[in-house]
């Protein structure tokens, strides 16, 4: 009796050996098989035996096919001249100049095929001659969620995650792709072409996903969307073939039922459910096919394991969404206790410090699909870095970069490759990561990522080379269906732009980065004294005109670059030749710009910057002011709103700020406020923003707070998308009107600050979004006017549909700052976009300029504040009659107008390296800051 519980643990294990006895029995002794009667639906019992047993993918003929399943018979054929190809092949290195036929949906033919005019002729052929173009695979987007948190976000379409348990693996996202996704066409517009749309990372199951195509579908449904679903998502009945559709599954390290350890356990305890069902099944339907039938019983079914079952079998594309170093090696040990394979880990923040533990992943390193500056959000991001896609790629590991849409929009995806490719990825592998390697990831590289003959014809032609800022698509192909309508005219060039933009050298920093485990120093080092910038193509200050154009004439005139002599952190000569410059020889030392330029520092607004470290962890952040009409002000502030100074919270050396102001932004104005994937989350009084260095390490360091009081900030918005009621717009204006009319003691900081914004005396900035409220507030601002005598100093900030009202606001002397500064209608309170070229031929940037409207561009995020320069380029070539120096202004002299900042000295200029401030070729190596008296320098 003692030796019956040790013996309970050996039963599985015997059962097993059992079975396979019976196996081999059967299959040495074939005629006992005829002895044993066959049930009336063995034919179907062994077809799903067969079916389950069948490998995933393409089938053998797959590549013989001469039309595509996604054919629109309506579709002529395309015939595609002279184009710059890169096909995507052996990791985006296969360039050529070829011509492309377009048929039945597919690739037909790549080469020298202008002779096809003549053979085509009897045809409805399409003739669109690219002189040059550079066209690309459709971009592939693997991490989005399009369709299943659509936009704008409401809360009747936002099924992205299911409050239902930790794991869900029978949960499907085609059962909410909503098809009327405003974001369809903006992504289009970004040239992506097709994407995985997955379930959310708040379960650690969350189900299964599946690739769509984006463009609209004859029958306007999730299905006729969709790219090779499965059977089980299709209904279709499960056929006997040697190959099946790969199935897609979502997977992530949430601690939203727990903490890590009951996360890794859900995971481990889900594994084991499914490997004793698998194992169930096979045994099943072994002796099924020996013919042993007697006492075999009925097939076991799982739907609930279904999905978990076929990532054992090696038929699903995992992806898991992890993060850090620890749950990155939880995961490794899950796939190799049960032998699954992991596609693709997506946000992989520290993938890049821990490449040898990749590799020992079960079946091999998974893809790592990254953002390529987005970092930070969380102590998950903390780590990341813009340099992780160049050392994964040194380390042979797959990067894939994409959006996690709307987290950023899926229209910036090839924003994401000019990143990576400007922190140090190659051209060649920044493009495969949004073309290619997505696409194989998926499952999906024998139709999708690469243009080679038979492959879908899904392409996009490009304005420019597509890693340069403001390269935009000129016409999209799905399906061989042109996706616009007047797309297939090729703009005028330089020849410079037509191709990959040269880069500045981050070795240093990417080694630095690597020995820091991605948090290395950000010191800069302080330069007073004499000081000389050698070979400088251009200087611009402070003045209305911005540039110092006798010094630029005379340049030009003896075609020299320039010497700048600076002393404790003012310029005190400009020279063309170094002897100009009286004592530039005897300087303590001396930077080579290699006909970079001098430039004003960016002001950044709009993020909350210099409120906190992480802004999805409430420990490291200011938090929100109190909404006097949520909640009551406790009576100890005295004051009817609790009305806030940003300047009471400000902390400096945070992470962002400092990458920042690396990148060119040395002034930032914020307010006490938060905001997540681009929405505001604050209260209709927001407080009074503060303007500081952003390079600052202390609040006490001379020269951090330019302003202590910049402006007064409140907001104005219909109910938050996201579930969280707020008061009525009605509410919110009549609060707004109460307070600007003098109703509320000048005594308390509240009246205080709203008659001094009545007014005039400081600027009141509104961050609205629609056109419908701007108007509301545009007649309140004229009947405050009237009412106390005064000129208010008005301000829209975010503004998406500011360029509906642009002839009124100009009228009224009101500003615009639009952040973004390519408007996405998150909201529906701000759907109305400009989206710009290539959908229009107007940006909203360019409409309220031509009107008149004083105009500066923000961000939302603080982690987006780095890039500032490369957005405002993407502007610029996007918008028509927009020249360099007006498109400076937007972030620079026009920002500080908007904001009240008063520069009672000249402001600090930013040196670049290789290239001007809107170009990939210039890379930030110092601020010249005179009111502080030193040189910052950022290189040794």
């Amino acid at each position: 009796m003692s030796n019956g519980p040790g013996l309970v643990r050996y039963i599985p294990t015997l059962l097993a050996l059992c079975v396979a006895g019976l196996v081999y029995l059967s299959s040495h002794h074939p005629t006992t098989t005829t002895l044993q009667s066959a049930p009336s639906n063995a034919e179907h019992i062994l077809a799903r035996c067969a079916a389950a047993q069948a490998a995933a993918g393409p089938s053998p003929d797959f590549f013989s096919r001469d039309t595509s399943d996604r054919f629109d018979p309506s579709t002529p054929p395309t015939l595609i001249l002279d184009t710059m190809l890169f096909t995507g092949e052996d990791n985006g290195t296969v360039v050529r100049r070829a011509d492309l036929l377009l048929e039945k949906g597919l690739v037909k033919s790549i080469g020298d095929l202008f002779h096809l005019r003549e053979q085509y002729k009897a045809m409805d052929l399409q003739v669109v001659d690219m002189h040059g173009a550079w066209v690309t695979p459709g971009l592939v987007d693997l991490h989005s969620h399009l369709g299943v948190l659509s936009t704008p976000v409401l809360d009747g379409a936002a099924d992205l995650d299911s409050p239902n348990g930790p794991v869900l693996p029978w949960l499907r996202a085609i059962d909410a792709f909503n098809t009327h996704d405003d974001a369809f066409a903006l992504a289009i517009a970004g040239g992506v072409t097709s994407a995985q749309i997955l379930p959310g990372s708040m379960n650690t199951i969350g189900g299964e996903g599946f690739m769509i195509k984006l463009r609209a579908t004859r029958e306007r449904t999730p299905t006729s969307m969709a790219i090779e679903l499965p059977h089980q998502l299709n209904a279709s009945a499960a056929k006997v073939t040697d190959r099946t559709s790969w199935r897609h599954m979502k997977q992530a390290c949430s601690r939203k039922y727990g903490t890590r350890m009951d996360a890794a356990w859900t995971l481990r305890a889900a594994y084991a459910q499914a490997s004793q069902a698998r194992r169930a099944q096979d045994a099943f339907c072994s002796a099924a096919q020996a013919g042993l039938w007697q006492g075999l019983g009925e097939y076991l079914e799982a739907s609930q394991w279904d999905l978990l079952i076929d990532v054992l079998r090696g038929k699903v594309k995992v992806t898991s969404d992890c993060s850090e170093a620890v749950d990155l090696d939880a995961l490794a040990r899950l796939t190799n206790e049960f032998d699954f394979h992991v596609s693709t880990v997506q946000h992989a923040s520290d993938a890049w410090l821990i490449p040898g533990l990749l590799k020992r992943m079960w079946g091999g390193p998974p893809a790592l699909s990254l953002f390529a500056t987005n970092h930070r959000r969380s102590r998950q991001s903390y780590w990341s870095s813009e340099y992780a896609p160049n050392v994964l790629a040194h380390e042979n590991l797959t990067v894939v970069l994409s959006t996690d849409h709307p987290t950023m929009p899926a229209r910036d995806l090839i924003q994401e490759a000019r990143q990576a490719y400007y922190h140090g990825l190659n051209s060649s592998l920044s493009l495969a990561a949004v073309t290619s390697a997505p696409a194989y990831a998926a499952g999906m590289g024998h139709r999708l990522g690469e243009l080679r003959e038979h492959a879908d014809a899904d392409l996009v032609a490009w304005s420019a080379h597509p890693l340069q800022p403001g390269s935009v698509p000129i016409q999209v192909w799905i399906d061989g269906i042109a996706q616009f309508t007047g797309g297939d005219k090729y703009p005028e060039n330089s020849d410079k732009r037509q191709k990959a933009p040269r880069t500045p050298d981050w070795e240093e920093e990417t080694e630095n980065a690597v020995r820091f485990g991605g948090v290395q120093p950000l010191d800069s080092r302080k330069v007073t004294g004499k000081m000389v910038f050698a070979n400088v193509r251009r200087v611009l200050d402070g003045d209305h005109d911005l540039v110092r154009s006798d010094v630029e004439e005379e340049a030009k005139e003896k075609k020299k670059l320039k010497t700048v002599v600076v002393e404790n952190g003012k310029i005190t000569c400009i020279g063309v030749e170094e002897w100009d410059c009286e004592g530039a020889d005897d300087a303590d030392e001396s930077i080579d710009l290699e006909g970079g330029v001098m430039a004003p520092g960016i002001i950044s607004y709009g993020s909350p910057l210099g409120m906190g470290e992480m802004a999805d962890e409430p420990s490291t952040q200011n938090g929100l002011p109190l909404d006097p009409l949520q909640k009551k002000v406790p009576d100890a502030l005295g004051d009817a709103t609790g009305l806030q100074f940003a300047a009471d919270g400000l902390v400096c050396d945070t992470r962002d700020a400092i990458k920042a102001y690396r990148s060119g932004v040395t002034y930032a104005v914020t307010v006490p406020s938060a905001s997540t994937m681009g929405m505001t989350t604050s209260p209709v009084i927001q407080g009074l923003s503060v303007t500081f260095r952003a390079g600052c390490f202390s609040v006490m360091e001379r020269g951090t707070v330019v302003q202590d009081v910049t402006a007064l900030h409140v907001h104005i918005s219909r109910d938050h998308p996201m579930g969280h009621p707020g008061a009525a717009v009605s509410q919110q204006i009549a609060l707004l009107r109460r307070l600007l009319h003098g109703w509320e003691s000048e005594d308390t900081e509240t009246g205080k600050w709203f008659k001094k914004a009545a007014e005039g005396v400081i600027p009141l900035v509104i961050d609205v979004e629609s056109a419908d409220i701007m108007s509301t507030l545009l007649v309140l601002k004229a009947e405050v006017e009237n009412r106390i005598g005064s000129a208010m100093r008005v301000v829209f900030a975010g503004a998406s549909e500011a360029p509906l009202l642009a002839r009124e606001i100009v009228r009224a002397r009101v500003g615009v700052i639009l952040a973004p500064a390519r408007p996405v209608p998150m909201k529906w309170e701000g759907r109305r976009v400009i989206p710009g070229p290539p959908l229009t031929v107007e940006t909203g940037v360019g409409i309220l300029l031509q009107h008149g409207v004083t105009v500066g561009l923000g961000v939302r995020e603080a982690w987006s504040a780095r890039n500032t320069r490369f957005e405002v380029a993407q502007v610029l070539y996007e918008t028509e009659d927009l020249d360099e120096k007006t498109a400076t202004k937007l972030v620079t002299t026009s920002m500080a107008t908007l904001l009240g900042i008063r520069q009672t000295e000249k402001p600090d200029l930013v040196a670049y390296r290789g290239g001007g401030i809107f170009q990939l070729e210039s890379k930030v190596v110092g601020v010249l800051s005179p009111q502080r008296g030193f040189v910052d320098l950022f290189v040794d």
